[in-house]
Formats: C-alpha cells, sequence, structure tokens
C-alpha cells in the first residue's frame, strides 16, 4: 500500500472525481482531499491510497496530467519524523516567555522536497488522518 500526494488540484476538484482518475490505475483504498477549516474549499492538494504496483503506474500516468483546467503534481508521499517546538502554552511563538518542549511528529514530504504551502497543511492533514 502506497500513499500519493496529489498536487495542484483545482477548487472545483471532488474526491469522486480523483478516485474516478486513479482508478483506472487499480483499486482506490482512499482519498482525502484537504479542506480549509474555515472556508470549507479545498486546499488544492490530497492523498490518496493505492496498492504499489497501481499506485507507481497512477504516478508515472498522472504527474504532470491535466486535471480541468490544471495539470497535475502527483508524487509518492514520504513519512518521515522530525522535531516540532511547541510551547507549554500552545503558542509556537512568544520568545523567552514560554517554555519550548520538542515534540516528534509526522510530517509528509513529496519527493524528498516540500513547498511551502505543501509544509503549512502537511501537518494538519496528518492530524486529521
Amino acid at each position: 500500500m502506497k500513499k500519493i500526494y496529489v498536487g495542484n488540484l483545482p477548487f472545483s476538484a471532488s474526491e469522486e472525481k480523483v478516485h474516478k482518475a486513479f482508478s483506472q490505475f487499480g483499486e482506490v483504498h482512499s482519498v482525502k482531499l484537504l479542506t480549509d477549516p474555515v472556508t470549507g474549499r479545498i486546499r488544492g492538494f490530497g492523498f490518496v491510497e493505492m496498492e504499489s504496483d497501481a499506485a507507481d503506474a497512477a504516478i508515472k500516468a498522472l504527474d504532470g496530467a491535466p486535471f480541468e483546467y490544471r495539470k497535475l503534481r502527483v508524487h509518492e508521499a514520504f513519512e518521515r519524523v522530525r522535531t516540532v517546538e511547541r510551547s507549554t502554552t500552545g503558542r509556537t511563538s512568544g520568545g523567552n516567555f514560554h517554555s519550548h518542549i520538542g515534540r516528534r511528529e509526522p510530517v509528509l514530504t513529496v519527493g524528498g522536497q516540500r513547498s511551502s504551502r505543501d509544509k503549512r497543511y502537511s501537518q494538519a492533514a496528518l492530524r486529521r488522518g
């Protein structure tokens, strides 16, 4: 089983449309498109889970392929662990006024690199499952 990152999705994308695009390569186990908690709009990326061989075929065929009016970015999502600084008050800033605790949290990366937009949302995506 592999988790696939799907980026550059149009805001009109739906889990059903993404499922249909990936299902031509094999059984899709899950599709999760991330939404903004305030607006409810799709953030432009999500994750698909498929068996390894089907995932490899989908990545090869769909990376750069047109999806509605955009070209998809499709890569295997790699999970890694890094230390995240958290304050004891729940804030991530505040200078010398808060003691910080190093906490290890999983972070998804895309092809070994992460864009600044993807960095903001990958942790939230993992927390929601």
